[in-house]
């Protein structure tokens, strides 16, 4: 059974996509840090690198926005493809210029201290269809495999388009999505005509809007959610803030009536997330190892260039050989490591360290494992063999902050590195930076950390003589507010 959990707080909306009781995916709405993808904004281009074939925009946001030459619409010959992502070689100054105006859709949430990046190729999704203003051609969604099926739902689109459904009439092109399978003309109609007035909307909202400005923002979290999910096969959607429960049934109501009766208060005493243990999976979500049932352990670190794992036999020591306990445990971390990327939202580069393996069909089986584990993702990923150092190098689509980097900042007193540098080593600096002062003053105040204090003093000796070689004595204070590496010299 898979059910989607909803807890709505006074500044943050929390969700959890449950899969037989085990929670699969975590989704995260702040009201001062709401998801742009998919919202569409009037931008103004501030800059044009050659170089990078890309532009500046400013969309209002902090940070200018990042737009590629393949993701702008080129001249009206080069705008046949279905693709809303197809590949422009024409030159980035041939198509935009400084101080153009351009409507813009968010295709990726800004991450780190990058900021968003854009696309000109809109998109429109609704519930069975996405529709493309400056596309042209009918695209059915990979995961529809039957092939009537797919013919099925192209001749009824096309037909549709034929017949003048809306006002687009033959404008533009579709993306049936997964939902569509089994969808009736009916269904498909209404998510065209609604589609069409919203590009009506859109395209009047960019030319009165001034640049800089959001044009129109994709649904909040709660309403994403039913639009994109139930048709996934959830049973239940759980609730526990009665207004946006109201919120929710009226929306599906309109959009989604079938489903409607899937949504559901949550009147329990306790805590929706407590109750169901999520809080508790947030908070392991958030720690570097995860133990294994066999006992054997990942260890999952995130860097600016890419997320590591790896993965460890731990207090596993198996029955038979060194090659047989290994295998095991890879193949134990690998069904992990997919939920795992799912839980966290881990994107980009991911190198996988499993332990060595010789059997050449236990590599292939431990790879089998790990494409299953991946199967229920949504994000885009893509697994490359086992590399000759024993690694396995995948990727995983990344449009939003992982879950470590939406909920946590790094570390005042080491800066997101990890580590700090440890007493002994600032004891030595200090004795370096005593010797850097000016000979004035009787007297060198040493204010530092507790610990560092207390090692000097159990170098008591080389503090005297350091002292004595420059006549000058040398006290020393506790600042307890003070990090292990920070200190200052002052002469009195």
């Amino acid at each position: 059974m898979t059910e989607i959990l909803i807890n709505v707080g006074p500044g943050e909306t929390r969700a959890a996509l449950n899969e037989e009781g085990i929670v699969q995916e975590i989704f995260i709405e702040r009201g001062n840090r709401r998801r742009l993808v998919s919202s569409l904004y009037k931008g103004r281009v501030t800059r044009v690198l050659p170089g990078m074939q890309a532009a500046f925009v400013d969309i209002g946001l902090e940070r200018t926005a990042f737009l590629h030459a393949a993701d702008i619409v080129g001249p009206p010959q080069e705008e046949a493809d279905l693709s809303p992502e197809t590949p422009s070689e024409t030159d980035i100054r041939r198509l935009v210029s400084p101080g153009d105006e351009l409507l813009v859709q968010v295709i990726k949430d800004p991450i780190g201290s990058k900021g968003a990046r854009l696309t000109t190729f809109v998109t429109l999704p609704a519930r069975f269809l996405v529709y493309m203003p400056r596309g042209e051609g009918i695209g059915v969604s990979a995961k529809i495999e039957d092939e009537t099926e797919r013919s099925r739902l192209k001749s009824l689109v096309a037909g549709l388009r034929e017949a003048g459904t809306g006002q687009a009439q033959r404008a533009g092109g579709y993306i049936l999505r997964t939902a569509a399978q089994g969808a009736c003309a009916e269904s498909l109609r209404q998510d065209m005509i609604y589609l069409d007035k919203l590009w009506h909307h859109v395209r009047r909202r960019a030319v009165e809007a001034p640049a800089g400005s959001m044009v129109h923002e994709d649904l909040p979290l709660t309403l994403r959610l039913l639009r994109d999910e139930l048709s996934r096969g959830v049973s239940r959607v759980l609730v526990d803030s009665a207004a946006e429960l109201e919120r929710m049934r009226a929306f599906a109501a309109e959009f989604v009536s079938a489903t409607s009766t899937r949504i559901e208060a949550h009147t329990g005493p306790r805590p929706i997330f407590d109750l169901h243990g999520i809080e508790d999976e947030i908070a392991r979500a958030l720690e570097r190892k995860v133990m294994l049932r066999s006992g054997g352990h990942l260890v999952i670190d995130q860097t600016e260039a890419m997320t590591t794992i790896d993965v460890n036999t731990g207090g596993y020591v198996g029955h038979r050989n060194l090659e047989e306990t290994s295998f095991r445990t890879n193949i134990e971390a690998a069904e992990v490591i997919g939920r795992q990327l799912r839980l966290r939202n881990l994107g980009g580069i991911i190198i996988i360290d499993f332990i060595d393996m010789h059997t050449e069909s236990h590599r292939r089986q431990v790879l089998a494992a790990l494409e299953r584990s991946l199967t229920g993702d949504r994000a885009q990923t893509r697994i490359v063999n086992l590399s000759p150092l024993g690694l396995v190098e995948m990727t995983r689509k990344r449009t939003r902050d992982s879950l470590a980097h939406l909920l946590c900042e790094p570390c005042s007193a080491c800066e997101g590195r990890g580590f700090v540098k440890t007493a002994e080593t600032i004891c030595n600096e200090i004795f370096r930076e005593i010797l850097r002062q000016e000979h004035s003053g009787r007297e060198l105040l040493i204010l530092a950390h507790p610990s560092v204090v207390d090692r000097m003093l159990e170098s008591g000796s080389a503090l005297a003589e350091l002292g004595a070689g420059l006549g000058r004595s040398i006290r020393l204070q506790v600042e307890t507010l003070y990090g292990v590496d920070q200190f200052d010299v002052v002469a009195t």
